[in-house]
């Protein structure tokens, strides 16, 4: 989502969308309602619970308003305000039973098993921090979409790592070996133009150099992206609303046609089932995209 002095996703509203031809949508498997505009969702194997940020009011507000909710797989509602306190959370990711918000300038460190916050990490000159990511090694990575900025927390430090306009706008982030996939949402338009498109990027971890993924033509104002198979992505669109399958090669196909809003995703392979937090609708929508698996670990 995206610059500085706007409030990002509902000044999107009012953003003009062409109209798309509908697509076979997969099944809805359940809805979860009564959610305060849900932007982000991750999956805990451990204790075999969701938990999804809400933000509750505009983006980028320091109101103290935001909290997370912790639900079942099934989509009920176990705790609505497990976390409170938080300002505008977005961005959410897992590691070691400690959860990573990004909210608005800061990082926010989270005990999985309490709820209770472990540790603020201050960006200092960030405007609204974004998607989340962890690498294999724990490095996060947060995107600072307004800024055109990655941050990365390693080694105890959160600092700037990547700063340039061609991140253009970065939103959700994917760590895949040596590469940081970014989905673009595209710079916000001055009054009176109107929103571009953007695509999604691959950045070499090891030396920053940043390149198209597939052609790098534009998709859409993307928000979250989540792995499907190898070589092959979920991605949303915040603006037109939009469930896409894109694969290595760049081609895109569209799976769900959704209301505006779609925000950051994930991916449950064994249950065949992506979570989408629909952010203007209040809710975090389940759809079967194949059978669940009948493997076992």
């Amino acid at each position: 989502m995206r610059p500085v002095g706007l409030v990002f996703c509902f000044v999107l509203a009012s953003v003009l969308v062409v109209p798309r031809p509908a697509a076979a949508a997969p099944e809805l498997v359940w809805e979860a309602k009564g959610l305060a505009n849900p932007e982000s969702v991750v999956y805990d194997a451990v204790t075999d619970v969701l938990y999804v940020t809400n933000v509750n009011g505009p983006v980028m507000q320091k109101d103290r308003n935001g909290f997370i909710t912790r639900l079942k797989p099934d989509g009920s509602i176990l705790e609505k305000r497990w976390v409170e306190g938080l300002n505008s959370p977005a961005g959410i990711a897992l590691r070691d039973r400690t959860l990573f918000v990004a909210d608005v300038d800061q990082l926010v460190e989270i005990s999985a098993a309490s709820g209770g916050v472990v540790k603020r990490h201050k960006a200092n000159g960030a405007i609204f921090l974004n998607g989340v990511a962890i690498a294999e090694d724990g490095t996060v990575y947060v995107s600072d979409t307004p800024m055109n900025t990655i941050w990365r927390l390693k080694d105890g430090a959160f600092e700037p790592w990547f700063a340039d306009d061609a991140l253009n706008g970065p939103n959700g982030l994917l760590v895949e070996g040596d590469a940081l996939i970014v989905a673009s949402f595209g710079r916000m338009p001055s009054e009176g133009q109107t929103q571009e498109t953007a695509g999604l990027i691959l950045v070499n971890i090891e030396d920053q150099s940043i390149k198209p993924f597939g052609k790098g033509e534009p998709i859409g104002n993307l928000d979250g992206i989540a792995p499907l198979a190898p070589g092959v992505y979920l991605v949303t669109d915040w603006a037109a609303g939009a469930l896409y399958e894109i694969d290595k090669s760049g081609k895109v196909k569209e799976l769900i046609d959704l209301n505006q809003g779609s925000a950051d995703l994930t991916y449950l392979p064994k249950a065949g089932t992506v979570l989408i937090p629909m952010m203007l609708d209040n809710t975090l929508a389940a759809y079967r995209l194949s059978e669940p698996s009948t493997e076992t670990k």
